[in-house]
């Protein structure tokens, strides 16, 4: 993916989410253990994966235990940024930009994690009704070229032709994705179409690290990719991981609380999208990077939504989803994945769902049991 570019807004925002998480104490619960062995916090920070700023902190009994095991868990997240990539190529590896490359022109032997991400995203495309659509590049790019000119020129920044959007939404069919688990390949049978997983690949990814670690015996991790947050148990295997979820108003203004709400998990996923991270402005008016597929434009509901669930891939997904949904609409999807009616990656460990949305003019809405976890 192309070199992350921060500003000095978004680094001081992720400086002030990554104090947060380490340092509130205030409220926590703590569950007693039998006869714990006695673990040492530890950090990591690294900028090398999925264009953020992302964080690992465990509790283990020896430096010697987290280098290995942060080690193994960073080597597979680089591995999945580069194999979901859809900007750069990597020797010895077919990625997504190679798949997008070859489009009408041949199938794409890849990895057997890319076809399982792409099949989770055709999942995801038939959950949300199509909105979370991972081929829905063609638009998506053009999009990114006018967002990478605006942010980096603000007095340049203009919109996407609308005749050249409704021309590129003719080319993002999910059906013409033809995948062959025999074969290992992926094929996009119409040449004008491309990939972008960026609703979905982060969480995903999340999700299999936090996996790696769990299965290797960490029992005390806190995940932060760029603000998608997994926690694997209690901190230090006795209070919860403190987790603040920013206020949109105060990240435009420094203005009211700093945070809309702080939550504290215990083996949950906590993952937020908003219209404040990844924008520019045209004539007074701020367009941001979540596209709506029914209107061609950035999605006008809210200004976050957050989601709380055990599996940081569906997390990710539902986020993206419901930000280009009405509330309503929102709450009987959120529903359908509660009743378990729907095909889901790890249905055996979904669990609570639970979200809250944010409105253009500040005020919050949470399903039934979202303050549950801000107690």
């Amino acid at each position: 993916m192309k070199k992350a570019k921060f500003n000095n807004n978004f680094r001081k925002a992720v400086a002030l989410f990554s104090a947060a998480v380490l340092t509130i104490t205030t409220g926590c619960a703590s569950v007693p253990v039998s006869a714990p062995e006695k673990k040492e916090r530890f950090t990591a920070q690294f900028l090398d994966v999925f264009d953020t700023i992302s964080m690992e902190i465990g509790y283990e009994a020896t430096e010697e235990t987290f280098k290995e095991r942060y080690n193994a868990s960073h080597e597979l997240l680089l591995k999945e940024h580069q194999l979901f990539d859809i900007y750069n190529d990597y020797d010895g590896i077919n990625n997504l930009k190679t798949v997008n490359d070859n489009a009408g022109i041949q199938p794409v032997k890849v990895d057997e994690k890319l076809i399982e991400l792409i099949k989770w995203g055709k999942d995801i495309y038939s959950l949300t009704d199509g909105k979370v659509n991972i081929a829905y590049g063609a638009v998506l790019r053009l999009w990114h070229e006018k967002r990478e000119i605006g942010m980096a020129n603000p007095e340049k920044g203009e919109l996407p032709d609308e005749e050249a959007l409704k021309e590129a939404a003719k080319h993002t069919d999910i059906n013409d994705i033809i995948i062959d688990e025999a074969a290992g390949t992926i094929y996009l049978q119409d040449p004008e179409m491309s990939l972008d997983v960026g609703g979905i690949a982060k969480g995903y990814a999340t999700e299999d690290a936090a996996r790696l670690l769990e299965s290797a015996g960490s029992d005390s991790f806190m995940l932060n990719l760029g603000g998608n947050l997994r926690a694997i148990g209690l901190k230090d295997n006795k209070d919860k991981w403190v987790c603040p979820v920013e206020n949109p108003t105060y990240r435009d203004s420094q203005t009211g609380d700093q945070y809309s709400a702080i939550t504290y998990l215990d083996g949950m996923s906590l993952v937020t999208s908003g219209d404040y991270e990844r924008y520019y402005v045209v004539d007074g008016k701020r367009y941001h990077h979540i596209i709506d597929p029914d209107t061609l434009y950035p999605a006008a509901y809210h200004r976050s939504v957050t989601i709380l669930t055990h599996d940081s891939a569906l997390a990710d997904a539902l986020s993206t989803a419901l930000f280009s949904m009405s509330i309503e609409d929102g709450k009987k999807l959120i529903q359908s994945v509660s009743d378990g009616s729907s095909v889901l990656r790890k249905s055996d460990r979904v669990g609570r769902v639970e979200v809250m949305w944010i409105s253009e003019d500040g005020t919050k809405t949470f399903t039934d049991g979202f303050e549950d976890f801000t107690k």
